[in-house]
This record gives C-alpha cells, sequence and structure tokens, in this order.
C-alpha cells in the first residue's frame, strides 16, 4: 500500500482593517506607512516603516482618518499627510461591498 501525498495549504497572511476591525488576506488591503518623508499609500506594501491596513472602502478610511488610523502608525498625522490620504480616498469607489455581493451570487 502507498500512502497518499498530502496537500499542504498555503499560510496567506491575514491583517487587520483599522477602519472596521475586520480581518482579511493581507493582498485585499491597502497599506499605509509612516516614513521619515512622512504618511503615503503604499502599493506595493514593501516600503520601509510603520504600517496599518485599511479596506478599500471610503467608510473605513473615514474611521481611520478621524483617529484610529494615526493611533496605527503611533504618529500624529500632518495636514498634509491628511490631505494625501484624503486626495486617495475620493479615488476609491464610494460602495465596494454592494459590488462585491453581486459578483458572488453570479
Amino acid at each position: 500500500m502507498s500512502k497518499k501525498p498530502v496537500q499542504r495549504v498555503k499560510h496567506v497572511p491575514q491583517r487587520t482593517c483599522v477602519g472596521c476591525r475586520e480581518v482579511l488576506p493581507k493582498r485585499r488591503m491597502i497599506r499605509i506607512v509612516r516614513t521619515a518623508a512622512g504618511v503615503q499609500v503604499d502599493p506595493t506594501s514593501k516600503l520601509a516603516g510603520r504600517g496599518a491596513y485599511l479596506h478599500d472602502r471610503r467608510e473605513c478610511w473615514e474611521r481611520g482618518l478621524k483617529g484610529a488610523l494615526a493611533n496605527a502608525l503611533k504618529a500624529t498625522l500632518t495636514t498634509d499627510d491628511r490631505a494625501k490620504l484624503e486626495e486617495f480616498m475620493n479615488t476609491l469607489p464610494q460602495d465596494t461591498q454592494a459590488a462585491e455581493g453581486a459578483g458572488m451570487r453570479e
């Protein structure tokens, strides 16, 4: 009798959204990083510095900008940092959760 090889399940890194506290795979989140140059969005997730993660939903970004993001980054957000993050937030779709739900039903 030969033994069947055991299939390994690949580890998927999980991260918590600082806006809504939901845990999701790291690749589905947007990383914000605090560097010496200030706070910025990190699309590659490779920049050095303290990072925090948010969904691609405006409601999470709005909650995060109220104070949770600054707390997670252990820094105070300057007006320039806040303006850059709000500018990025305005490029996000208004309601992505409804779009995700519609795609799952098909």
